[in-house]
């Protein structure tokens, strides 16, 4: 067991967590927004999609190598195409897009934003959600609260979510519960997913909570502790918090967030949804589209945003919340993309 949680208003400690995301290798800029480094992309280059393994040819390794001592140089076609093996040639195409998109963008902050304007997203799920990491890592700082922190992981790792038989929303994180449900459960605090359609095992995880709070800094690469969502549990709210943080960092608005049973509104004139089921579900209520049981029954969460400054909104509807919500999927996975908010907010200023 770990030390115990500081005692309310008790400071937290400074924190070096979520090591293997290449946070400490990027620098920090005058605008406080995150600069790329080189060591942080020969980092991305020593990760297993990139590295060499025993059957790289000769052609891979003189690429490797000249990339890990000049990361930003220039990558002639002849050099790709002399690499024998399909995925590692393909790999090294998807992975020089990604970088020149990140250096050609002021900051990470920037390049993030850049993803998703456009056609659409042209780098894999991982690379957005690597750079998701750092960002938060940034965000949440130097002392962060481990509740905040467990929260944030649900904006860069699927979740799997369960309702147990007393009414618990229990999520945990996706690729943990595929693991332990083919290679053994552990943990002490029963039975997390009764339902997770993994029907070779039961996997038990514990639980975080404020009472033990202070586990999570032995374990916070393990993925390993699942979070109530019920309205009053501390998992949601500290969710909030980070959304919170999250559009102060990247919009410069201060909004307050917080849980929501329904949405009981004559006047719902906008909403975000957190997720794509969530997005669907909210446009067919708001349209007055008739959403069956099943569906609802995805809602895991509905919030209310409210921004401090009614000036920051569109005039037309400036002073009305907003409504958020996230949702399961049919697999009951949660899977949620916090870049819905940062462009989809009815903001009084283009960003």
């Amino acid at each position: 067991m770990g030390s115990a949680a500081p005692a309310a208003g008790e400071p937290s400690r400074e924190r070096d967590y979520w090591a293997s995301c290449g946070y400490r290798h990027l620098a920090v800029g005058g605008d406080g927004r995150l600069t790329l480094t080189d060591a942080y992309l020969r980092a991305q280059l020593l990760r297993p999609e990139l590295a060499p393994i025993p059957e790289s040819c000769d052609a891979e390794l003189a690429l490797h190598d000249a990339l890990v001592a000049s990361p930003r140089r220039t990558v002639a076609q002849p050099a790709l195409d002399a690499i024998r093996d399909d995925d590692a040639r393909e790999n090294y195409r998807v992975w020089l897009r990604f970088r020149d998109r990140l250096a050609a963008a002021p900051s990470l902050e920037a390049a993030y934003l850049r993803l998703f304007g456009g056609d659409g997203v042209d780098v894999p799920p991982l690379f957005v959600h690597e750079l998701t990491q750092v960002l938060l890592r940034h965000i949440l700082g130097e002392r962060p609260d481990a509740l905040e922190a467990r929260a944030a992981e649900m904006l860069f790792r699927t979740q799997t979510v369960a309702v147990l038989e007393d009414g618990a929303v229990m999520a945990a994180d996706e690729s943990t519960v595929e693991l332990f449900a083919t290679t053994g459960g552990f943990g002490n605090l029963g039975e997390l997913l009764a339902s997770n359609q993994t029907p070779t095992r039961t996997v038990d995880l514990d639980v975080l909570t404020r009472d033990n709070a202070d586990e999570y800094w032995d374990r916070d690469e393990r993925h390993d502790l699942s979070v109530s969502l019920n309205r009053g549990q501390p998992a949601l709210d500290a969710l909030a918090r980070v959304l919170e943080r999250w559009l102060k960092h990247f919009l410069d608005v201060e909004v307050r967030i917080g849980p929501q049973r329904r949405i009981d509104d004559e006047r719902w004139v906008w909403h975000v949804g957190l997720d794509a089921e969530a997005s669907g579900i909210l446009n067919d209520l708001y349209n007055r589209v008739d959403v069956d049981d099943a569906r609802m029954g995805r809602l895991v969460a509905l919030f209310q945003l409210d921004f401090a400054n009614a000036a920051d909104m569109r005039p037309t509807i400036a002073g009305r919340p907003v409504y958020l919500a996230m949702a399961i999927d049919e697999r009951r996975r949660l899977r949620l993309k916090p870049q819905n908010l940062l462009l989809n907010l009815p903001l009084a200023r283009p960003q």
